[in-house]
């Protein structure tokens, strides 16, 4: 039975934890800031109750099978202070975060080798620290490579879709697409349901736009189409639905603006192609997420 250890029970950390150990085939410990009691993670076909293994410090952490590192892009550091026990039997980790710089961030760490980048599909919120609700179905999408398969095997019999791509950058960036329209929730501390208006639709379609631009130059294969189907994505959601962002900046927490249109600004002047639209986004979150939120 694999041992398998997720860095970071947040929402889609809680939610992962749920399926893994619903099947009786893995032992999952999670390795969190303080104890959890009994997790309640409402699905959309039933509601999962268990009691975790947690661990709180790396300092009770054991080696384990595989580790999951369901952390904010901001976190890499704290991350990484449980790599060196998790892994020291040779433990791959997947790298269940946003952006496109999985690898990139975890190679103080590990080699490449084993690093697997996940995109993640999940419209997940945490109302509470212990309930998770998943809002629609699930799917992971990871390189089609012996990593990658191995990493579907774990979910084998779950709920948990994990597709293997023979063309992972244009996965990655697909979902960067999505992701970087959600700095108009963020910005205007509206749910899903903005995307139904005609002036936030225009605004999601510019940084969309420049995305799409900077994902061609990476090598990804991003149609035209690709702004509209993500916005019709958008309108689909529940219209109370928040992303992560917007729910993160009206919690006060810090918000993953670097790893998501800040990357398109990045990757964009790697390129010489412009981003103003992801420029001024970023500007904006970042000040934002310097002054507190007023009734």
């Amino acid at each position: 039975m694999p041992r398998i250890a997720i860095v970071g029970p947040g929402a889609i950390g809680g939610i992962m934890a749920a399926w893994l150990q619903r099947t009786g085939a893995n032992e999952v410990v999670l390795c969190a800031r303080r104890p959890l009691p009994q997790l309640t993670v409402e699905t959309p076909g039933e509601v999962i109750r268990f009691t975790p293994a947690v661990w709180t410090d790396p300092g009770q952490a054991q080696p384990v099978d595989w580790v999951l590192v369901a952390t904010k892009a901001y976190d890499v550091e704290k991350t990484g202070l449980w790599l060196p026990t998790l892994t020291a039997g040779g433990a791959p980790i997947a790298v269940l975060q946003n952006g496109v710089e999985h690898r990139e961030r975890f190679l103080p760490y590990l080699p490449a080798g084993r690093i697997l980048p996940v995109v993640v599909q999940c419209p997940a919120e945490r109302p509470e620290p212990t309930h998770m609700l998943q809002r629609g179905p699930t799917r992971l999408v990871v390189p089609a490579d012996a990593l990658g398969r191995a990493f579907a095997g774990l979910f084998a019999g779950t709920a948990v879709g994990v597709d293997l791509s023979p063309d992972f950058t244009t996965a990655v960036w697909t979902k960067l697409c999505f992701n970087c329209a959600g700095a108009v929730s963020a910005l205007l501390l509206q749910p899903a349901g903005v995307m139904h208006r005609a002036a936030a639709s225009a605004a999601a379609r510019l940084l969309m736009r420049e995305c799409i631009a900077v994902g061609r130059a990476e090598g990804a294969v991003l149609p035209d189409s690709l702004a509209e189907a993500v916005l019709q994505g958008y309108r689909n959601q529940p219209l109370d639905m928040l992303n992560s962002l917007h729910a993160d900046r009206l919690a006060g927490r810090p918000m993953e603006t670097d790893a998501r249109n800040g990357a398109i600004v990045r990757f964009g002047r790697k390129h010489g192609i412009a981003t103003p639209c992801n420029e001024l986004a970023v500007a904006l979150l970042q000040e934002m997420a310097d002054a507190p939120l007023r009734a």
